[in-house]
């Protein structure tokens, strides 16, 4: 991994990136992140020589489609292996994922299969705007059945009766906010989902600070409930 250098407006740094897939060199500028194409490639084509790699890349790209994949890169310069300060193509979150689609390595087949589902998921969105509030809604959800044990079991029959009242003083500061914002697509909504679980958090942190008392556990009542089954199916067996 080559070093980096801090110059002028944009500084350069090295960080374990979400590719998930060793580190590769970035570059912060103009508010967001620029990947060193041959460090991606070099990992996800598993390329002993990735800036050739990457040289046979452009023109087989440029030959099937009649894309330049130059065009979607930055040039900054970086310090070589050889020492010197050099010439580097990168490429911001967008563009790395467009390189990385015409990467024809196992390595690359995730992000590819990712990349899909996230269009169609768009595609759905603009069909049905509802889709992406509710999509935004999940977000938390999601975390919450983890907190608490639950897979497939409905979330809110194992709230008590305080995490259903913050959660639904959440849900309807989110629905206040995107209605005021007219919020469209998922991310839209999802920044209206942020304001709505922020001022619910704020007001769960004054209760506890007030209460001393935790409001969101890890209790469950997955031992009421089938608890509660079996009793009902005993009297229906009786009344048979």
């Amino acid at each position: 991994m080559r070093h980096l250098e801090k110059t002028g407006q944009w500084k350069n740094k090295t960080k374990s990136s979400y590719f998930r897939s060793g580190k590769y060199a970035v570059i912060w500028h103009n508010e967001e992140w620029w990947f060193v194409v041959i460090d991606v490639i070099e990992v996800l084509a598993e390329s002993t020589k990735p800036r050739d790699y990457w040289y046979r890349l452009k023109e087989r790209e440029e030959k099937a489609s009649g894309v330049q994949l130059s065009t979607i890169c930055r040039q900054f310069k970086m310090i070589a292996q050889d020492g010197k300060m050099r010439e580097t193509e990168c490429a911001n979150t967008e563009a790395m994922f467009r390189i990385i689609q015409s990467i024809p390595s196992p390595k690359a087949e995730p992000f590819k299969l990712w990349l899909a589902k996230v269009g169609y998921e768009r595609v759905q969105e603009i069909e049905n705007p509802e889709l992406a509030a509710e999509r935004a809604r999940q977000l938390v959800p999601s975390e919450y059945k983890d907190l608490k044990g639950l897979k497939r079991e409905n979330l809110r029959d194992h709230m008590t009766n305080l995490e259903l009242i913050f959660t639904m003083l959440g849900e309807e500061g989110t629905r206040q906010s995107a209605i005021k914002k007219d919020a469209q697509g998922f991310v839209e909504n999802r920044g209206a989902a942020i304001e709505g679980g922020t001022a619910a958090g704020k007001a769960l942190d004054a209760y506890e600070g007030s209460t001393g008392d935790k409001v969101v556990t890890a209790q469950n009542f997955k031992g009421q409930i089938a608890e509660a089954k079996k009793k009902v199916l005993g009297s229906s067996k009786k009344m048979g």
